[in-house]
C-alpha cells in the first residue's frame, strides 16, 4: 500500500508541475519537477526513494531513448553523422581527459582514475533534458538535430568509459588496448544486437498479424515491451543496452516508413499510449532527481572536513570548464553547411552557433544514476575515495547546467536566433495542418452509420483549412482577438440565463429543462479562456450535475421533451443576439458580429432541421465526431510545438481557436 501511495503522489506531482508550468512560464517544467521532488523529500513525512541505477536505466532510460530513436529525423541525422560522431565520442573522450585532470588538480584527494570516472559520467548530455528544452525554446533545426543525435549516443560512450575508469580505480589495474577493444565490441555490438532484435520482433509481430490477430491492444503492448526486452537482452549479452534501444528505435521507424500500412486504429492507440507513457516517464525522471538532491547535499553539508564554499566552487568550475571545452570543440569543427538549410535572413554566425550548442548541453538523471552505481569499497577493502563528494558534484553540475540551458540560453536566442528564424510555420499554415489532422481522424472513424455526419464535418474542416471567405473573418478573429470575442460570448451566455429564468418565472419551462440549459451553458463556459482554478471548479460542478442527471434518468424523474428544448433554445439564442447588439461599439464590432453569426446559425439550424429521430441521430454523431476531431487537433498542435515547427505563442493561439470550436461542438451535442 505504501508503494501505491508513493506512486500516486508522484503522478499527482507530474500533473501539478505541468499546471504550474502554464502559470509560471519563465521556469521550465524540469526545474519545477526537480523542485517538487526536493520538497517531497524534505517534508517530515516525505518520500525517500533510493535510486537503483540498474532499475532506473531499464525502467526509464530504455523506453525514452527507444522513442527518441523513433522520433529523430533520420535524413537530417544522417547528414550530420560526422559532427554527431565527433560530439558523441570525440568530445566525450576529450572531456574525460581534460576535465579529469582539472578535477584532479582541484581535488588531489580524488585519485586520477576516479577523476576520469567523474568526468566520464559528467560528459553525456541528457536526452530527456534536451527534449524538454525543445518544448520551451526554439533552437535552429540543425543544431537541435545535432543535440538529439549526440544525446542518443553519448550516453553509451560516457557510461562505458565511466565503467572502465571505475574498474581501474577499484582494481588498481588498467590496460588501454583491452579497454579500447572492449569499447569497440560493446558499442558496435549494441548497435547490431539492437537492430537484429528489432527485426526479429517486427517479423514476429507481422507473423502474428498474418494469423489473424489484429487486436490493437496486443500490438501496442508488444511495442511497449520492445525497449525493455532489447535492453535487458543486450546487457545480458555484454553489449551496450543504450545503443541497442537507440538503433532499434531508428530501425523501427524505418520499417514503419516502408512496410505495409498499419490499421488506423493501431496507429491511433499506439500514438496515444506512447504519449501518455512518455509524459509520465519524463516527469518521473526529474521528480526522482529532485528526490535524491536533499540526501546527497546533507551528507556533504554535514561533513565538517569539507568546506561548503569550496564544494560549490568545484561545481561551478567543473561546469564552466565543460561548457568552455564544448564551445571550443564545436567552434573548431564547425562547418557552415550544418546551417545552410536554415531559412533565415541573418544566419547565426560560427561563434553564435557554437555558443548555443555549448549552452544547450544540459546533464540529466543518467549522470546521477551512474554516480550512484559507484561501489562503496575497493578490492583491497578500503572505502572508495570521496564517493559522497563525487555524487554531490554530479548533482550540482546537473542542476547548474539545466539552469544555464533554461535561463541563459533563451537570452542568447532571443536576441538572434528566435527573431531571425523564419522556419516556424505561420498561424495560418499551422491551422491547415491541424485541420488535416482532424480530417484524418474523421476519415478513420467514418463508418456506414455516421458517414453523413462525417461528410458534413469534413466539409467544415476543409472550409477552415482552405481559408474560405465565409470563415476567414471568424478564423482571424478567434486567433488574433480572442479576448474580445470571449467577453462577447459571455454576454450572450448571461443573456441566455436571464431568458431561462424569465421563462421559469412565467412557468413556461419546467425545472428539468432549466437544468438541461444550465448544464449546456456551464459546459460552454468551461471551454472559454477562464483561469485554471475557475475551470476546475466548473468541471467539478459539471460532474455533480452529471451524477444528478444519471440518478434522475434511472428514476425516470422529469423527462425532458427535446422538441421543447429546441424551441426554447431558439428563444434564448434570440435573447443573446439582442443583448449583444445593445453593446456593440467600434472596438468590439467584429467580435460581436462573429458571435451573433454563431447564434444566428444555431437559430437557422434549429428552425430548418427535421426533429425526427434520424436527424437527431446525425446531429449527435456529428457532435461526437467533432469532439474526437478536436482532440486530434490538440494532439497535432502539441506535436508541432515539440518538433519546433511553431512557437509557443502560435500554439496558444491555435489552442484558443480549438477551445472556441469545442464550445460550438458541445452546444451541438446538447441540443
Amino acid at each position: 500500500m505504501d508503494i501505491f501511495i508513493v506512486v500516486l503522489i508522484l503522478l499527482l506531482s507530474i500533473v501539478v508541475s505541468n499546471i504550474l508550468s502554464r502559470l509560471i512560464t519563465f521556469i521550465p517544467v524540469p526545474l519545477i519537477q526537480i523542485t517538487i521532488g526536493i520538497i517531497l523529500a524534505i517534508l517530515p513525512t516525505g518520500i525517500h526513494m533510493p535510486l537503483e541505477p540498474e532499475l532506473f536505466m531499464v525502467l526509464f532510460v530504455a523506453p525514452l531513448l527507444y522513442n527518441d530513436g523513433k522520433m529523430t529525423p533520420k535524413e537530417e541525422l544522417w547528414k550530420l553523422k560526422s559532427p554527431v560522431f565527433l560530439m558523441a565520442f570525440g568530445l566525450v573522450f576529450a572531456t574525460v581527459f581534460i576535465v579529469g585532470y582539472i578535477i584532479n588538480l582541484m581535488i588531489p584527494n580524488i585519485p586520477l582514475s576516479a577523476c576520469f570516472a567523474l568526468a566520464a559520467i559528467l560528459s553525456p548530455t541528457d536526452a530527456v533534458a534536451v527534449s524538454s528544452l525543445s518544448e520551451r525554446i526554439h533552437l535552429p533545426s540543425k543544431i537541435m538535430t545535432l543535440l538529439e543525435g549526440e544525446a542518443l549516443t553519448n550516453d553509451a560512450s560516457g557510461l562505458v568509459t565511466f565503467r572502465f575508469a571505475i574498474a581501474a580505480t577499484v582494481t588498481g589495474a588498467f590496460s588501454f588496448s583491452n579497454a579500447a577493444f572492449s569499447f569497440f565490441i560493446i558499442s558496435i555490438g549494441g548497435f547490431l544486437i539492437g537492430a537484429v532484435l528489432s527485426l526479429v520482433i517486427a517479423q514476429l509481430t507481422a507473423f502474428i498479424r498474418r494469423l489473424g490477430l489484429e487486436d490493437a491492444t496486443f500490438h501496442v503492448l508488444m511495442q511497449l515491451l520492445t525497449p525493455f526486452i532489447i535492453y535487458l537482452i543486450s546487457e545480458e549479452i555484454g553489449v551496450s543496452g543504450i545503443l541497442a534501444v537507440v538503433s532499434a528505435g531508428i530501425l523501427h521507424s524505418l520499417q514503419a516508413d516502408y512496410s505495409e500500412p498499419i490499421i488506423s486504429k493501431l496507429k491511433f492507440v499506439s500514438r496515444s499510449t506512447w504519449a501518455v507513457l512518455l509524459f509520465i516517464i519524463n516527469g518521473l525522471v526529474f521528480l526522482i532527481l529532485g528526490l535524491q538532491v536533499p540526501a546527497v547535499m546533507s551528507v556533504i553539508f554535514r561533513d565538517d572536513t569539507i568546506s561548503n564554499f569550496k564544494v560549490l566552487m568545484y561545481i561551478i568550475i567543473i561546469s564552466l570548464s565543460m561548457i568552455l571545452l564544448r564551445f571550443l570543440w564545436v567552434y573548431s569543427m564547425w562547418n557552415e553547411k550544418w546551417s545552410e538549410d536554415e531559412c533565415m535572413e541573418d544566419k547565426p554566425n560560427r561563434f553564435l552557433n557554437s555558443l548555443i550548442t555549448a549552452l544547450a548541453g544540459a546533464r540529466g538523471t543518467i549522470t546521477l544514476a551512474g554516480a550512484f552505481s559507484i561501489p562503496f569499497y575497493l578490492d583491497n577493502g578500503s572505502s572508495f575515495p570521496q564517493r559522497d563528494l563525487i555524487i554531490f558534484i554530479c548533482a550540482g553540475v546537473i542542476l547548474l547546467t539545466i539552469s544555464i540551458a533554461s535561463f541563459i540560453l533563451p537570452m542568447v536566442l532571443s536576441k538572434e536566433t528566435n527573431e531571425a528564424d523564419n522556419t516556424n510555420k505561420s498561424s495560418h499554415k499551422a491551422l491547415k495542418q491541424v485541420m488535416d489532422a482532424a480530417i484524418r481522424l474523421i476519415n478513420d472513424e467514418t463508418n456506414q452509420e455516421n458517414k453523413l455526419a462525417a461528410s458534413s464535418l469534413i466539409t467544415v474542416c476543409e472550409k477552415i483549412k482552405n481559408d474560405n471567405p465565409i470563415n476567414a473573418e471568424n478564423i482571424n478573429l478567434t486567433i488574433e482577438d480572442r479576448k474580445k470575442e470571449r467577453d462577447i460570448f459571455l454576454i450572450g451566455l448571461n443573456a441566455e440565463r436571464k431568458e431561462i429564468n424569465r421563462l421559469l418565472q412565467d412557468k413556461k419551462i419546467n425545472p428539468a429543462t432549466v437544468e438541461k440549459f444550465e448544464e449546456a451553458i456551464s459546459k460552454v463556459e468551461s471551454c472559454l479562456d477562464k483561469p485554471p482554478i475557475i475551470q476546475t471548479l466548473t468541471k467539478i460542478d459539471l460532474i455533480r450535475k452529471a451524477l444528478a442527471k444519471l440518478i434522475k434518468k434511472q428514476l425516470n424523474i422529469n423527462p425532458i421533451n427535446m422538441k421543447e428544448v429546441k424551441r426554447i433554445k431558439i428563444l434564448t439564442s434570440k435573447a443573446a443576439v439582442e443583448a449583444i447588439k445593445t453593446q456593440i461599439n467600434s472596438e468590439n464590432r467584429n467580435a460581436s458580429l462573429a458571435v451573433i453569426d454563431h447564434y444566428n446559425e444555431i437559430i437557422r439550424r434549429l428552425n430548418t432541421i427535421n426533429l425526427g429521430e434520424i436527424s437527431n441521430d446525425i446531429s449527435k454523431q456529428r457532435s461526437r465526431l467533432h469532439l474526437k476531431a478536436l482532440q486530434a487537433e490538440r494532439d497535432e498542435v502539441q506535436t508541432l510545438l515539440e518538433n519546433n515547427e511553431i512557437t509557443r505563442e502560435t500554439a496558444s493561439k491555435l489552442r484558443r481557436f480549438i477551445n472556441y470550436m469545442e464550445a460550438t461542438a458541445i452546444e451541438e451535442e446538447v441540443f
